[in-house]
């Protein structure tokens, strides 16, 4: 049986990242995201608290933190600031989680210490222009030259970190024949000759998470730098996924309890008609709602969480988790906009951010329609309900 309490080492866990994100981010995410710009002054007191290097073993200089610890820490920092929990999750699960995963001893040597302890940013290139859901649509190439290099070119898009980070993983077609299946990864570094940073890209939410394309203009991508086996890289990809998709969840889950407790604030402060507009029936109901259907979309993110951390297959529950969180939350942000009457339109008050942040979580690392996808896959394929 699943124990779904917390211990006193996640309570305190919470408690400081909680105080963190109180102190260190919600007086200043307002001002980041009109200013579109994430503040690099915030990395070195992320990576104090071990928020770089959640998952890296210790000998690297990481936390070492569990799965169920991450989620902890990234409902926490969603709850003041999308974009913040966003380039976190990022950085984390996708660019030092894919060389965590895939990597050789000598990559791991070389690229975790600095990832982990915020010396450097890591950012994963999978989505193309014309390739997101369908990853067999990729252009970009990698083609093996006489003397073991990789000549590097295409383009990428949607990438966090993209024009901050140092360490990129980039996905790139080596067997065309084989579509998806024929992807390998590779480890580029800032500086390369002919990799460049492409436009920024301006966005409805999460507006000061960095996010550029990335593109390749006859990379030399030197042979120690291929990341797991050849044409391994997108079956890599999927159970990078299986554990980013939790994070997602924790995001939207953040987001959703941070609206909530402004709306629940502003319906015992408002007052209409002599009485707190939280003694109106109507109000308590999207009260109601939007708390319980949370406390459903935790249950759903712990159940995968404490899977993964026992090394079992995550699919189904990751895609499961991810779907319901997501729309739960975005329900819970529109509700507290509503609670908020006009007020809740403007920029005044952090709920209209929240429901900006939270759109993201029903379209990344897997928009709902694909996550439906993968849960009926596995119940008709695996017959597992």
């Amino acid at each position: 049986m699943i124990d779904f309490s917390e211990t006193e080492a996640h309570q305190i866990l919470r408690k400081t990242v909680r105080d963190f994100a109180e102190r260190e981010v919600r007086p200043y995410a307002r001002a980041w995201d009109e200013e579109e710009r994430f503040p690099m002054e915030l990395v070195p007191k992320l990576a104090e608290l071990g928020l770089l290097g959640m998952r890296v073993p210790e000998q690297y200089g990481g936390a070492e933190m569990s799965t169920e610890e991450v989620v902890i820490c990234i409902e926490e920092l969603a709850r003041v600031d999308g974009s913040t929990a966003l380039s976190v999750a990022a950085h984390n699960g996708l660019g030092t989680g894919h060389i965590l995963l895939a990597g050789n001893d000598a990559q791991k040597q070389k690229y975790l210490p600095a990832l982990a302890t915020g010396k450097a940013l890591g950012a994963w290139g999978l989505t193309e222009p014309g390739s997101g859901s369908d990853a067999a649509g990729a252009r970009t190439r990698a083609v093996k030259q006489p003397d073991g290099t990789w000549l590097l070119n295409g383009s990428k898009t949607f990438i966090t970190f993209g024009s901050l980070a140092s360490t990129y993983v980039v996905m790139a077609v080596t067997t065309p024949e084989k579509k998806q299946r024929g992807l390998t990864a590779f480890i580029l570094e800032k500086g390369m000759p002919g990799f460049s940073v492409g436009r920024h890209i301006e966005k409805l939410g999460c507006r000061s998470s960095d996010t550029t394309e990335l593109l390749f203009e006859n990379v030399v991508v030197p042979a120690e730098n291929q990341l797991g086996a050849l044409d391994n890289g997108f079956l890599d990809t999927l159970e990078i996924l299986d554990r980013g998709r939790i994070s997602i969840a924790a995001m939207a889950l953040g987001l959703g309890e941070g609206a909530l407790a402004a709306a629940r604030k502003y319906a015992k402060e408002r007052v209409q008609f002599g009485k707190p507009i939280g003694d109106n029936q109507a109000i308590q109901w999207m009260l109601a709602d939007s708390a319980t259907e949370l406390a459903a979309a935790r249950l759903l993110i712990r159940r995968a969480a404490w899977m993964k951390d026992r090394g079992v297959r995550t699919t189904k529950e990751s895609s499961m988790c991810k779907l319901y969180a997501a729309q739960a939350a975005m329900r819970a942000c529109d509700r507290a906009i509503q609670i908020h009457g006009g007020y809740g339109y403007t920029r005044e008050f952090p709920v209209e951010r929240a429901l900006r942040d939270c759109k993201l979580t029903e379209i990344g690392e897997g928009t709902n329609e694909i996550q439906r996808l993968v849960i009926a896959r596995e119940i008709i394929g695996r017959g597992v309900a």
